[in-house]
């Protein structure tokens, strides 16, 4: 039981790392297609990815009649919404500021899981929420505010993204209990192309073809549609079955911190005082957002350190 509960946390910790690095390989993308096209390609990727290897190793679970429905919101949600939101918002925004609006999701999760799903979070763990977003606008605005860059236009799609996720997670919740974390993303990505194939044609089709891609296009592209729209989906499904809505979201805010930390070390960006307090109000967050009643005394006595990873 231990090792799956430290394997819950490193499933959501990976799914952020991936999605850290998705914001700049969005950035490298975008030099060549527009965002329907740049979408539309990272799922095509992810659907033939994940359904042949599913299906060959016998774990594509087949949707129920009674299901069908319910895939479709959620695919209409997440990637369609969801996506759209995201990748226009980026591209009228920088990535930093377009990283913290998406840090704001656990704030309003506890509210869905709650109504919907009956997930009770405790002060302390809405404590740890209100922190870690804290920290994360010490993160992005480091050397001060400045949003004279920030069109209206790029923050109202990045608030679309940002209730689409929250009822996406509301009901990959409940797919959680029936299917597994492979078959829903592969689904919620075949859905999704289809959803956004009229978008496509309709927008940016013309442009797309007179596109010729090169390898500093073609090599993001294949790293978001393997990494950010596959495995970061697959890990995340699974701490969200694991973990809850509330407290799964919370590992949301760590993604401009490790953002921040690849700009360190990828593209020599300087980390200054502010920015690695920052970083440690992130972690604080992290930490007491996950904290149980009785977590620490459960630590020190065998049978209640089993009941706690059992429970959890």
């Amino acid at each position: 039981m231990l090792k799956k509960t430290v394997g819950v946390y490193l499933s959501a910790i990976v799914a952020m790392v991936f999605w850290a690095f998705s914001f700049i390989w969005y950035k490298e993308v975008l030099v060549a297609y527009k965002p329907i096209s740049l979408v539309l390609m990272r799922l095509i990727i992810s659907s033939v990815l994940l359904i042949a290897v599913t299906a060959s190793l016998g774990r594509l679970n087949r949707i129920k009649r009674k299901d069908i429905k319910t895939f479709i919101l959620m695919s209409f949600l997440s990637p369609f919404l969801y996506f759209l939101g995201e990748s226009y918002g980026v591209s009228y925004m920088p990535s930093t500021v377009a990283a913290v609006i998406i840090a704001t999701i656990p704030l309003f999760s506890p509210i869905g899981a709650y109504y919907y799903l009956n997930e009770r979070i405790s002060i302390m763990n809405f404590l740890g929420i209100v922190v870690s977003v804290v920290g994360v606008g010490l993160v992005v605005f480091h050397k001060g505010l400045n949003l004279s860059d920030v069109h209206p236009i790029g923050i109202a799609f990045m608030l679309l993204a940002v209730v689409s996720a929250l009822g996406y997670s509301l009901i990959v919740k409940k797919l959680a209990d029936r299917y597994n974390v492979f078959s829903i993303v592969a689904y919620q990505n075949l859905i999704g192309v289809f959803f956004f194939l009229p978008l496509f044609f309709l927008l940016d089709f013309k442009q797309f073809i007179q596109v010729v891609p090169t390898w500093d296009v073609i090599k993001p592209l294949l790293s978001l549609g393997v990494f950010a729209s596959t495995f970061a989906f697959i890990f995340f499904t699974y701490a969200i079955k694991n973990l809850g809505i509330s407290k799964a979201n919370i590992f949301t805010n760590a993604i401009p911190v490790l953002t921040a930390i690849l700009a360190f070390f990828i593209l020599d960006e300087e980390i200054t005082p502010v920015k690695m307090a920052g970083i440690l109000v992130v972690v604080l967050g992290l930490f007491l957002s996950q904290l149980r009643r009785g977590m620490f005394k459960g630590l020190f006595r065998k049978k209640d350190t089993e009941n706690f990873l059992l429970e959890n």
